[in-house]
């Protein structure tokens, strides 16, 4: 055991080290952590809300995945919100909706021969799940959608 030089033996380490941690503190060295206070206002949750997912693939004549259709997805009803998103490189989109019984309706963007609807497929949503869907473009520009 090593003690401080000028002393050697009896008590004489315990009171070289409590110097020492004196000197410690009052230079700052040793700073206590401080300890937190109670926050008043209470915190946001960080938890994630519920959602529901509709994914889908947009697939052209024949039968390969198209990128860059543009998409929009609205309540059946039209009281809710409308999203409008475009197919990635792989022909995929994604979008959340709000959890709970609603149907909704997911049409491509693109221009069809005059009278003709826009391909379109309606999706139910029960409550906060995945919905995978495929919308499926003829050569007219009409679909043949499958859910």
């Amino acid at each position: 055991m090593r003690v401080c030089p000028s002393h050697r033996g009896g008590s004489a380490p315990l009171a070289c080290c409590a110097v020492i941690l004196l000197l410690l503190a009052t230079t700052g060295a040793l700073v206590a952590a401080p300890h937190p206070s109670p926050d008043p206002v209470p915190q946001k949750s960080t938890a994630a809300k519920d959602y529901a997912l509709i994914v889908g693939t947009v697939w052209g004549p024949d039968d390969r995945p198209l990128a860059g259709v543009p998409i929009t997805i609205h309540s059946a009803t039209g009281k809710k919100a409308k999203w409008e998103l475009v197919s990635d490189q792989r022909g995929e989109f994604a979008q959340r909706v709000p959890p709970g019984r609603q149907d909704y309706i997911v049409h491509a963007d693109i221009k069809t021969p005059q009278g003709q609807p826009k391909p379109e497929i309606t999706v139910q949503i029960e409550d906060n799940e995945r919905k995978d869907v495929g919308l499926h473009l003829n050569q007219q520009g009409t679909s043949t959608s499958k859910p």
